[in-house]
């Protein structure tokens, strides 16, 4: 499920260092000794701390630089101790250490006590201050905040103890002879501490956004969150009542504080395992678990405090999952971009969408004993590390001292799409792995060409819909969601995210898992305590988030749905609008137009965009008005600008998605510009792609959205060569073609005369409506044109007569006219007499001639009479 990446081998980038340093020491070629090395902290700039024996009995603490890839000794005891504890300050000029007691007699700490907190400058080494010597467990851990100060004589660091308070210690430095960097007034330290929390349970800490989590209990359980700022102020931003059982934490719990190896902790006795997790973009997911011992199953809940609630999972762990075995279970929580990743080994694997968490199908969940994260090691010795980059994870393996950094797997979310899709008939129980999958790879990983080309592969290979979902529908909606919400964060409740929610009935399998069960809470309790001019940042967008899902939230409908605007686009088909209205949506529509990417279109491979397409183009201008006025109404503060700015650029990028699709397909199977002749029969390649485009068809006019302009016309095209004339008819008879005047324009001058085209090219001609038939006939060299367009032109005439001329024809002297016929001759004599009255209505041709329209006329008239065949 993971893809990892090695980023740290404790023995290849730290232990060979070490044995050298040793050798060198003892004056040997080669130490062979044990260093019994551990890693104890994690800072910010990511720079490991370690300790280990030394060989002459000493205990040694050591610094890795990932960026030099350099190990630097930091501090020498001159005896071994065990450090449970260690921080470096950003200056590296003073190194905060805490040491447990041993259990062994002739190795006790003096004064005798269980921890030893000592303050020690390193720069150079000078003086070494006690800051705690107490019979509890203390952790320590120096602030590092990015800042510009011109001045690096002061630290700050924070003291957390077992006994549930936590101290922040300002130390304040002095340069002596130039470089010796020490502590001012050491006698006065403990002076400076400053009380920052009382009474604590659990405590956790985020070294790259300098917070602090921890968890009280009175009558119920807070969570509270402190965060410190780059003057080194800190004050309580936010606070989050949980539901926790009354007895969860036994002991206090330390998170993200480093590794103490001194402290064995017996597994039971972690009741809950508790974690928060943030994003930049302004999410917050507190997450915990409790076992459950009467029954086969595991509960955990995931906070979501962006969308105001609250998601209870439970989970069934099979029947042989013994309820002893179980209590002592606790899954991994590993957050990946805005997923969350609960996973159980050897049980199930649990990827939850924090973004659109509304409904189960767009979380992945994987069950069975094969699912694992694709690391050599059991989950048990894993920690999951906050890592900088939030669209990965760090995984440290504390039996090997690896670090792997863990992305999503698109070969393994492309695998989970083609699963069962190869058969005739694809069973509907992966419909919910592939639909999640499917989202996970587009919106998430979307960014990437190549792999966005394996999906449009993908949909080629599967054009049939799916049981559940449109597949083409859930690619169109998805995208466009992608890079939409990259442009405005808040329009994650507003646009369109999946089909399915457009959907009356949607399918069971999409609203339940099996094993999973689900209970959604309305999470409307937490309170930022934080004064208006300090929630800034992330902060100011969690803010945000919850107060705009709130009101959301009271609002039925707040997501725009694109089956909303069918009446309206069969009004605007059936009936003429005001001349005011179509040109405001024409308005609309050159704007969307002159967006798409229309440079260089006679080197498209596709030829779209290419022609006039009335019908799409007013389809195109009122699917703008409809998406800003739904923008308009719910994200009024986005402002006029700026929501006509989203909405015209979301439908281009519609318009430019299809056209990108059709590019991929036309690469796929290898086609030509000979595809457009319309000539040649079609080939099975063409066949293929006739069938998705019509598939798009289907897709795009479900959720009535708009077609490039020129797309009806390319489809009818591979229409023509793909199909039987018969079955051509009936596509258009049932509207899954759409003639238009590009097309039937090419269709009347491309095809000869043979019978069976003249046969098609009538049916068509049939078909068209008034308005456009009249511009088709004067394009076909055909006598049945030829005589539409006399009639059109004698009828013209003849309206313009005046019948009060009476029959004077018989004397005529004019040459020409052949009396014996009476009906015809009459006819010649009064179109001869109104042409001699006025200019001929045909511009650009010449006087009709006189023979011409007498043997045309006749041979109407033979036809009516049945002596002649058409």
């Amino acid at each position: 499920m993971l893809r990892t990446q090695p980023k740290f081998d404790l023995h290849r980038d730290v232990v060979s260092d070490i044995l050298r340093k040793e050798a060198s020491v003892c004056r040997v070629e080669e130490y062979s000794g044990a260093v019994d090395i551990r890693i104890v902290n994690f800072e910010r700039d990511g720079c490991i701390l370690y300790s280990w024996k030394g060989a002459t009995g000493t205990t040694r603490i050591g610094k890795y630089d990932p960026n030099s890839k350099k190990n630097k000794l930091l501090y020498t005891f001159d005896k071994q101790v065990c450090v449970s504890s260690c921080s470096l300050n950003k200056e590296e000029t003073l190194l905060a250490v805490s040491l447990a007691q041993n259990a062994r007699g002739e190795e006790r700490l003096k004064p005798i006590s269980k921890c030893l907190t000592l303050l020690i400058e390193i720069h150079p080494i000078n003086n070494t201050k006690v800051l705690k010597a107490v019979d509890f467990r203390v952790k320590v851990q120096f602030l590092h905040h990015e800042t510009d100060r011109r001045s690096v004589l002061e630290s700050h660091l924070l003291l957390l103890t077992e006994d549930g308070y936590v101290d922040l210690y300002h130390v304040m430095l002095t340069r002596q002879e130039g470089y010796r960097v020490v502590i001012m007034n050491p006698e006065r330290l403990s002076k400076t501490a400053e009380r920052i929390v009382e009474d604590f349970c659990w405590v956790q800490w985020d070294r790259h956004t300098q917070r602090l989590y921890y968890l009280t209990f009175k009558e119920k359980f807070l969570l509270r969150s402190v965060q410190f700022y780059p003057s080194y102020n800190c004050e309580t931003v936010f606070e989050l009542p949980l539901e926790l059982p009354a007895n969860s934490f036994r002991t206090v719990k330390f998170a993200n504080l480093g590794f103490d190896h001194y402290h064995t902790e017996r597994p039971e006795q972690e009741l809950v395992k508790l974690q928060v997790f943030t994003n930049k973009i302004g999410s917050m997911c507190v997450c915990y678990t409790q076992p459950l011992q009467d029954k086969h199953e595991l509960l955990y809940t995931v906070v979501l405090v962006h969308k105001d609630c609250s998601k209870k999972f439970r989970v069934s762990l099979g029947s042989d999952a013994s309820p002893q075995k179980a209590t002592q279970l606790h899954p991994l929580f590993i957050p990946i971009g805005y997923y969350i990743l609960v996973y159980l080994q050897g049980y199930f694997l649990h990827c939850i969408n924090t973004r659109q968490q509304e409904m189960l199908c767009h979380s992945l969940f994987l069950s069975g004993r094969d699912v694992n994260l694709g690391l050599q090691c059991q989950s048990a010795n894993i920690t999951v590390l906050h890592a900088e980059d939030e669209s990965s994870a760090c995984l440290l393996d504390q039996a090997t001292g690896r670090i792997h950094s863990a992305e999503l797997s698109p070969a393994y979310l492309l695998k989970i799409l083609r699963s069962d899709t190869n058969s005739r008939c694809p069973s509907s129980k992966a419909d919910p792995q592939r639909l999640a999958a499917l989202h996970c790879l587009l919106v998430y990983m979307g960014t990437d060409p190549n792999l966005e080309l394996k999906v449009i592969e993908w949909l080629c290979d599967n054009v049939n819909t799916f049981e559940s979902f449109d597949q083409i529908q859930e690619f169109i909606l998805a995208s466009l969601y992608r890079i939409s919400y990259e442009k405005a964060l808040s329009l994650d409740k507003i646009l369109p995210y999946s089909s399915v929610f457009d959907k009356k009935e949607v399918p069971e399998c999409l609203l339940k898992v099996p094993g999973v069960f689900c209970t959604t809470e309305i999470q409307t309790e937490s309170t930022f305590k934080g004064k208006a001019r300090s929630l800034q940042g992330f902060w100011s967008e969690l803010q945000w988030n919850t107060e705009r899902t709130k009101y959301l939230d009271a609002d039925p409908n707040p997501r725009y749905r694109t089956s909303h605007m069918q009446a309206d686009w069969d009004k605007m088909r059936s009936e003429r609008r005001p001349s005011s209205q179509m040109n405001h949506i024409e308005e609309n529509t050159k704007k969307v137009l002159s967006m798409v990417d229309t440079w260089s279109l006679d080197k498209k491979l596709v030829p779209l965009f290419q022609e006039e397409d009335h019908q799409q183009r007013a389809f195109i201008g009122l699917t703008v008005d409809k998406l800003r006025e739904h923008l308009s109404r719910h994200l009024p503060q986005l402002g006029k600008k700026k929501i006509d700015s989203l909405v015209v650029s979301y439908v281009a990028k519609l318009l430019e998605l299809i056209r990108h699709v059709l590019e991929s397909v036309w690469l796929k199977y290898k086609l030509g510009p000979r595809v457009l002749c319309l000539t040649q029969q079609g080939s099975p390649a063409e066949w293929s792609v006739f069938h998705f485009m019509l598939r798009i068809l289907e897709s795009t006019r479900s959720l009535c959205l708009p077609l490039p302009p020129g797309y009806h016309t390319l489809f009818a095209v591979f229409a023509v060569r793909c199909l039987p004339h018969h079955t051509f008819l009936q596509y258009i008879d049932h509207g899954f073609l759409q003639l238009t005047e590009t097309f039937v324009s090419r269709l009347m001058t491309d095809l000869d005369n043979s019978d069976a085209n003249e046969r098609l090219k009538f049916s068509i001609l049939k078909r068209l409506p008034e308005p456009m038939v009249k511009r088709i006939y004067h394009m076909w060299d055909h006598p049945v044109s030829s005589a539409s367009i006399s009639r059109d032109y004698v009828k013209t005439l003849l309206e313009k007569h005046n019948k009060n001329k009476g029959l004077a024809f018989m004397g005529t002297d004019k040459p020409g006219f052949r009396p014996e016929f009476v009906p015809l001759t009459y006819l010649a004599k009064i179109l001869s007499d109104i042409e001699e009255e006025g200019p001929n209505p045909f511009e650009e041709q010449e006087n009709v001639d006189a023979r011409f329209v007498e043997e045309t006329a006749l041979k109407q008239t033979l036809i009516l009479l049945g002596f002649e065949r058409k």
